[in-house]
């Protein structure tokens, strides 16, 4: 009965430290806004049901690839497009995380309002919480 109720608390735990990962991963993508910039530039927003399923899809595959021993024999070809999109992927995450990582710094010190960047970081979270939640609430069709 005790390894029961051990396995169990095990599964418990690492299901909800995959959760706040899973979580945390997201927030970090859409925070950085990549996918929606990509759709806003290539003027795609009739494709944004294949674009979330691709996510989708992508993201239970390359889960599935992790935890099991699967092993694939393919062609250089499709390695070579394989690593060219991970690669991009890769290349416009750290571009967005670089972007957002310089601006404020710079804004801040030109600006001269270093001592006040607690309650303008905060502005920000609030602002972003209150732009969401009008988004959804008024833009978006129910």
């Amino acid at each position: 009965m005790l390894t029961i109720l051990t396995h169990l608390l095990e599964v418990l735990i690492g299901f909800s430290a995959g959760l706040a990962v899973g979580a945390g991963y997201v927030a970090f993508i859409t925070i950085l806004g990549i996918v929606p910039r990509l759709i806003q530039l290539s003027k795609t927003e009739m494709f944004l049901p294949i674009y979330t399923a691709c996510i989708l899809v992508g993201s239970l595959f390359g889960t599935y690839l992790s935890f099991t021993s699967v092993v694939w024999n393919n062609s250089v070809f499709f390695i070579a497009v394989w690593g060219l999109l991970q690669g991009i992927f890769n290349g416009m995450l750290a571009a967005a995380l670089a972007e957002v990582l310089n601006v404020f710094p710079i804004l801040y010190k030109r600006i001269g309002i270093e001592k006040y960047l607690l309650w303008l970081l905060m502005a920000i979270v609030f602002g972003k919480i209150a732009g969401s939640l009008f988004q959804w609430l008024y833009f978006v069709k129910h």
